[in-house]
Order: C-alpha cells, then sequence, then structure tokens
C-alpha cells in the first residue's frame, strides 16, 4: 500500500519502544478507508509487531450530550468488532487522552503512536500533553481531508476562491481509492475493552437532556448504505434543489462525517464516478472537499476559531460601529433554545434542530443571522449560536459548525455587503428571502409534525 507522505507530521521523534504499535483513533472512527490505521498497520508490519487501536473516552467534550454520545458509542461499537475480525484488539480508555493514554503506552511499551489530524483546539492539546508525557515515536496523519489540510495550505485562508485553486493543483494527486487493511500477523496477546454502547453511556457523566434520534444510525456500514442511496436517489436534484429544506435531496452524510464514520475521500471518489451527475456532482464537491476543507484551514490557523477576534477586520470594524444601534427584538439563551421568538419560520428551524439533530443548511445560515439580529452583542451571538449548535446537532463541535457560525455572523470567507442596522456590512438573511425561495408556511407545518 501506498501512503503519501504529505498526509503523515512527525509530532516527536522519540525512542521507540519494543511492544505494540498503537493507534490513537480520534477524529476517525472507522476501520475502513483509514489512512491512518493503514500508517499505522504499514508500520507495524514493518517492524514485524502487533497493532492495537486505543480510543480515549472523556465524560465532557464541548458539550457533547447524550444524543452525540450515544450516535458515537454505537459506532464505535461496530468498530470494536470490525477491528476484531483484522486480529486488532481495540481498547476504551476513560477518560480524557493526557490522563490516560501515557499510562497505557507505559504498560503496554508501546513501540510507535498514530493519530489522526483534528484542528480544533482541545485536540491540538491532549496531542501535545501526550508528546510531552511519552517518549516514542509519534506521527498524526490526515485521514479526514481528500488534500492534507497541512499539505494545501500553510495559512488561514481568506476564502473559498484562495483554497479551490490550491485544492484543485492537487486534487488528481490525491484523488486514489483507498487501500483495505489486512489481518494483522503478528498478535499481541491482548486482549481489548469488551465494547457495549449502552452500559458505556450508563456509565458517563453526561447531560441527558437532550434525546437520541431513531431516524439515522450509526456506523460506518449505514453510512455507506447512506452514501449509495444519496447517489442513487439524490445527487442528480443537488445542484437545483439544494437549498430548499422541502426538497429531499441532502445526503445526510454529516452526522457520518463529524464522527469519522464515513470518510469523505470514499464519497468524493462515489461522486466522481457518477457521469450523469454533471453539475450537481460539481455543486456536492465543493460542498464536500472546498468547503469543508476551508473549515479546517480556519480552525487549524485561527486558534480563538470561536472568538469575535477570529473575525475579519472589517468585520469587526462594522460590528463595532453598530453595537449601540437599536434591537427591534432581544431574546436570551433560554428564549432562542425554547423557540420563544416572534419568527415562525426561526422557531421551526429551532425546533427542527432539537428533534432532529440536524437541520437543513439553508436554514442554519438563516438561524445563525437572526441571532446576531436579536442579541445584544455579536459575542452574545456567537456564544449562543455555539452553544446551540453543539447542544442539539449531531455534527456539532465540528470545524464546519465553527466556520459556518463565523460566516454568518462575522463575515469570515466572505466579503462586505451594504450596510444596515445591527449587521453593519455583514451578509443579511431576511423571511421574505427564504419565502421567495421556497413554502415558508409548508416548511413549518412539516417541523410541526416532528414534534408531535
Amino acid at each position: 500500500m501506498e501512503i503519501l507522505p504529505e498526509r503523515i507530521r512527525t509530532i516527536r521523534e522519540g525512542v521507540p519502544g519494543t511492544g505494540v504499535v498503537a493507534y490513537w483513533m480520534s477524529r476517525d472512527q472507522r476501520s475502513g478507508d483509514n489512512w491512518a490505521l493503514l500508517f499505522a498497520q504499514e508500520t507495524a508490519l514493518r517492524h514485524k509487531l502487533p497493532l492495537v487501536v486505543v480510543f480515549c473516552l472523556a465524560d465532557s467534550f464541548l458539550g457533547a450530550t447524550l444524543r452525540q454520545y450515544g450516535f458515537m458509542l454505537q459506532g464505535l461499537e461496530k468498530v470494536a468488532r470490525s477491528l476484531e475480525k483484522l486480529s486488532i484488539p481495540f481498547f476504551i480508555l476513560r477518560g480524557e487522552a493526557p490522563e490516560t493514554l501515557p499510562g497505557f503506552i507505559e504498560q503496554s511499551d508501546v513501540s510507535f503512536l498514530v493519530t489522526d489530524f483534528d484542528p480544533l483546539r482541545v485536540k491540538r492539546h491532549w496531542q501535545d500533553e501526550v508528546a510531552r508525557k511519552a517518549n516514542i515515536p509519534f506521527y498524526e496523519v490526515d485521514a479526514h481531508n481528500m488534500v492534507p489540510c497541512r499539505f494545501v495550505s500553510d495559512k488561514k485562508e481568506y476564502g473559498a476562491y484562495t483554497i479551490r485553486k490550491k485544492i484543485g493543483r492537487l486534487l488528481k494527486r490525491f484523488a486514489v481509492d483507498i487501500p483495505v487493511p489486512e489481518k494483522h500477523p503478528y498478535p499481541s496477546g491482548l486482549r481489548g475493552t469488551p465494547v457495549d454502547a449502552g452500559a458505556l453511556l450508563r456509565g458517563l457523566k453526561i447531560d441527558r437532556s437532550v434525546k437520541e434520534i431513531d431516524w439515522i444510525t450509526p456506523g460506518e456500514d449505514y453510512a455507506l448504505r447512506a452514501l449509495d442511496g444519496f447517489l442513487e436517489e439524490r445527487l442528480g436534484r443537488y445542484g437545483a434543489d439544494r437549498n430548499d429544506p422541502l426538497k429531499d435531496c441532502q445526503s445526510d452524510l454529516s452526522p457520518y462525517l463529524h464522527f469519522g464514520q464515513i470518510s469523505a475521500q470514499r464519497i468524493a471518489l462515489g461522486v466522481m464516478k457518477c457521469r450523469a451527475a454533471g453539475l450537481s456532482g460539481d455543486a456536492f464537491l465543493e460542498e464536500l472537499i472546498v468547503r469543508r476543507e476551508l473549515s479546517d484551514n480556519f480552525c487549524l490557523y485561527e486558534r480563538d476559531y470561536d472568538s469575535f477576534s477570529a473575525f475579519p477586520e472589517w468585520a469587526r470594524r462594522t460590528l463595532d460601529e453598530h453595537r449601540g444601534d437599536r434591537r427591534a427584538y432581544l431574546y436570551s439563551r433560554e428564549e432562542l433554545e425554547s423557540s420563544k421568538t416572534h419568527d415562525d419560520l426561526w422557531n421551526a428551524a429551532q425546533r427542527e434542530m432539537a428533534a432532529r439533530g440536524k437541520m437543513h443548511g439553508y436554514m442554519r445560515m438563516y438561524w445563525a443571522k437572526k441571532i446576531l439580529e436579536w442579541t445584544a452583542s455579536p459575542e452574545e451571538a456567537l456564544s449562543a449560536a455555539i452553544y446551540l449548535n453543539d447542544r442539539y446537532e449531531l455534527d456539532g463541535r465540528d470545524p464546519n459548525g465553527y466556520a459556518g457560525i463565523a460566516w454568518s455572523i462575522g463575515g469570515v470567507h466572505d466579503r462586505a455587503w451594504g450596510s444596515r442596522n445591527v449587521f453593519g456590512k455583514i451578509r443579511y438573511m431576511s423571511y421574505n428571502g427564504c419565502a421567495s425561495k421556497f413554502s415558508v408556511k409548508r416548511y413549518i407545518k412539516k417541523v410541526s409534525r416532528l414534534n408531535g
């Protein structure tokens, strides 16, 4: 198998141990189509060593609730079974990685440590702490992006138009099929952790007030089925209908992508093979590759990606100039969370997210912009939008979410528009604008059925 070196970053040189090679699985929770697992196995085969996979399960992660933990753990239960068939033990360590992983490394005399790429601040902090505590060779492999994030650019990009050119020049090199991991020939003699999603959930100290959902089934097997369904039934309509929440043309793959239960590269290769997709395929690949990887770029090179300071200078200036503008409506975070605004369209979008764990992408932009309009400051708007998004969305706590909210509220990756009250030169969206694209009444009625 060939793993392009551009996907691999050495975090620490270190001195190898004499035991297993360990893949610290974090962002990419799957056994197939996983460059990080493949690199870990290649390393183990080269040194004739056993291979294990480790996942660190913390009780609290950026406001995740029962909804997100349930989806993740059911997926990991399937990962453990898949790895068992490959003779690769799977371990779940309870607690954050800096507290639990170094002990496992010492106890198992780990020779080499491999992890997957994640641009979020907390994950990079965990990597740094593990590297500080464990003196072994430690590698990061970008298994999440079609073109590796660190390789495509070494700086924060201005917008889609700048990163699109860079990705375009490199795409052919990385648009290759992904090898299948082999049954590992060197046994470790170790027994992995029995993975029972229900039992693990019961043992976690998490917020259980946001309930699990049943319209989507977790796991890489179901993710691949969902991809096939999208390619066969909805991709052809994506280009024309993607901004209409009443048209069933979304892929519904974002929860699987967020938890790494499916590879973006596998999705892209599937879309590229659909010759009939035409412009719809181009539109979908723009979102999947360019916009997604732009979000990773934003979070990697902008450490304060969830703060007002991350907004471009023109946006900060114009929002500062309009801080004192009179708001026609002001709502508390609690009123927003309870869908108690004067706007029946916004209320429906919030209720859809709370009930379903996923809001249509077009409505997500409208939803975030109205929070800016109805709160006392852009900082309050940003905080409320991130809180609600991360609490209810299955794909919350994700670079896409942070970048999307920063675009909506703070003009990130956008340009200045005509000035208006409260927004300044931030792009505006209106109720009437939505009504010109789809039937608002039908959308509200559709959401009301979700809420019984």
